[in-house]
């Protein structure tokens, strides 16, 4: 019996712990050029993060249907630690291009950067969950 504790005691140790990334969760975006504003659902994707369209609203709050519900936003975004996250690709549904992502953690709000050559756009997301 003795050895099967040990045993036991030694896989959960070793296992690897299963932490989610400060990022994840459910975003709110800033209004964009149409007055519309987001949910962004965060979620892991491999060893990164990714962003997917949940919902859309109108300027009075009410929910709409746009073509990006249910798009992914922005993918292979990797944390570098601090609050920094980099290396992944964003999709800009207005400008119908894509350009390389980064963001920054603060508290309760995510900065998210969209860089195209030397030219960087970006939105401060609120936290919702």
């Amino acid at each position: 019996m003795k050895p099967l504790a040990i045993a036991t005691i030694c896989a959960v140790l070793a296992s690897p712990v299963l932490a989610s990334d400060p990022a994840e969760g459910l975003w709110k975006t800033e209004p964009d050029r149409k007055k519309l504003t987001s949910h962004i659902q965060i979620a892991p994707c491999g060893a990164a993060l990714c962003g997917r369209v949940i919902k859309a609203f109108d300027q009075q709050g009410r929910e709409v249907m746009t073509p990006n519900v249910g798009k992914p936003l922005f993918w292979d975004l990797k944390a570098l630690g601090a609050g920094r996250y980099a290396g992944g690709t964003v999709f800009v549904p207005l400008l119908n291009v894509t350009a390389k992502a980064k963001a920054e953690l603060t508290g309760n709000t995510l900065e998210v950067i969209g860089c195209k050559g030397a030219i960087c756009d970006g939105q401060v997301w609120t936290r919702l969950k």
